[in-house]
């Protein structure tokens, strides 16, 4: 978190549309923090895009998206969200449509547990490249810890409440732990 994902993708996006290349922004529909559909970025900038359930099926949306105009890309925001079986149909539209698929995510609940898509993204991607952010003791953030209203870790729950700043705080492992008196 805060490592400057969605604004990475929009950036990503602007540049190939400068090109007059074709993007499809999706993002799944759990996440509505910005508004149902939408990609917003902590400095400001947001674009529509298209949001899919854990049910869709992405390599079909894909493919009849493309059918009916051409994608020059897929660009997916909180990948983490996405389910086992969606990142193996990405996998379809890099190798069968030959469609580049970027996945913009986090790799970890508040936990410390893999997320079910971001396990499987780890396992399969073509390439990673990680973006980094700091805790507040300077070293590189690598946790997201879950606050409750007052300010206070929160130790169990479940794996996926949707929240930003207000709900959590990007540390590293040894500040994580020491909040969640692990």
């Amino acid at each position: 978190m805060n490592a400057g994902k969605s604004t990475s993708l929009l950036q990503v996006a602007h540049n190939y549309e400068e090109r007059d290349q074709h993007v499809l922004l999706l993002t799944p529909s759990i996440d509505d923090r910005a508004g149902h559909g939408r990609i917003a970025s902590r400095l400001g900038i947001d674009r529509e895009a298209l949001a899919f359930s854990n049910t869709t099926d992405l390599a079909a949306l894909i493919e009849a998206r493309h059918q009916r105009k051409q994608i020059d890309c897929v660009l997916i925001d909180e990948a983490q969200f996405l389910t086992e079986t969606q990142v193996w149909q990405l996998t379809d539209v890099v190798d069968r449509i030959d469609i580049p698929v970027m996945c913009y995510g986090i790799r970890s609940d508040a936990f410390g547990k893999a997320f079910p898509g971001s396990a499987v993204l780890l396992a399969v991607a073509d390439k990673l490249a990680e973006m980094k952010t700091i805790c507040f003791c300077g070293r590189k953030a690598t946790m997201n810890l879950r606050i409750d209203a007052d300010g206070h870790a929160v130790k169990a729950g479940d794996q996926i409440a949707i929240g930003g700043n207000d709900r959590y705080i990007s540390c590293c492992r040894k500040h994580w732990k020491e909040r969640l008196g692990l």
